[in-house]
């Protein structure tokens, strides 16, 4: 006899049967409530945005465990860890010349093991890299960032060089995980700690969506009046919320896997 599934399975299980629109649409009102439900519980939103930090900095430890006890990189994209490292390092130069806080100690914490993850792929455990799967052309997205930086960036009074590198990191910040679920798209197949790493940049970039949302809220639109005129407002709440989207359909998967006790996740083709 087959076990009954829990009231969680059946109604994921139903969710995935439903079309992408229907499913687009609980994606939309399930992270309404989130929202609604961080800004009842959570007064002072600037921790949602060191919590965002505090994710992120819980799956690259478990990217770490994953190095050193496993001594493996397979199935983690060496082309997210650099871009990640490339906004994360030009975040870090504008902190310093624009305004120093905890985000900028924060920061380089993540850089520091962001850098120490390229050192054991690159020398310590190359020859277990997945170089052929990780193929996603790292151009692909550092050029157009780069482009769209010079044509909508802050109108702040800060030096231009500093207005431009903060727009880039802002942009690459939103489409560095691109190369890691395309590698996850090639395998199919996402072993445990990497599926943890990427549910926990997903949950850090939704973090980080809900920081600025909620405060846009709280001040009325101020908060977009300060950070200058034209498009770069519209474009840095953008970003956050394009970010999250990516990585939306991929921790569904996680979340249906772990409510079904599979330990390795197995994506259905065309998911990421």
């Amino acid at each position: 006899m087959k076990a009954e599934k829990s009231p969680i399975q059946t109604v994921m299980s139903w969710i995935r049967r439903q079309p992408p629109k229907v499913k687009a649409f609980f994606a939309v009102v399930t992270a309404m409530t989130v929202l609604v439900f961080l800004k009842v519980i959570v007064h002072e939103h600037d921790n949602l945005f060191i919590a965002s930090e505090a994710v992120h900095a819980l799956g690259i430890s478990l990217l770490i465990y994953k190095l050193t006890k496993e001594k493996t990189c397979a199935g983690i994209s060496l082309k997210t860890q650099e871009l990640t490292a490339l906004f994360l390092a030009v975040r870090l130069y504008c902190s310093f010349v624009m305004e120093f806080d905890l985000h900028t100690l924060l920061d380089s914490a993540t850089l520091v093991t962001t850098l120490w993850v390229i050192y054991m792929i690159r020398l310590k455990l190359r020859p277990t890299y997945m170089e052929d799967k990780d193929n996603f052309p790292i151009y692909y997205v550092v050029v157009p960032c780069a482009v769209v930086s010079l044509l909508i960036h802050p109108s702040t009074r800060h030096h231009i060089i500093n207005r431009l590198f903060w727009a880039f990191c802002v942009y690459l910040e939103a489409v560095s995980v691109l190369p890691q679920l395309r590698v996850m798209q090639n395998t199919q197949i996402v072993e445990p700690f990497t599926a943890h790493y990427v549910f926990a940049l997903g949950i850090a970039r939704f973090l980080s969506c809900a920081h600025w949302i909620l405060q846009v809220l709280d001040s009325g639109g101020r908060l977009l009046t300060a950070l200058g005129y034209g498009l770069w407002p519209i474009m840095v709440l953008l970003s956050e919320i394009v970010q999250t989207f990516i990585l939306a359909d991929f921790c569904y998967y996680y979340v249906q896997s772990l409510m079904g006790g599979q330990l390795v996740l197995r994506l259905p083709s065309g998911v990421v």
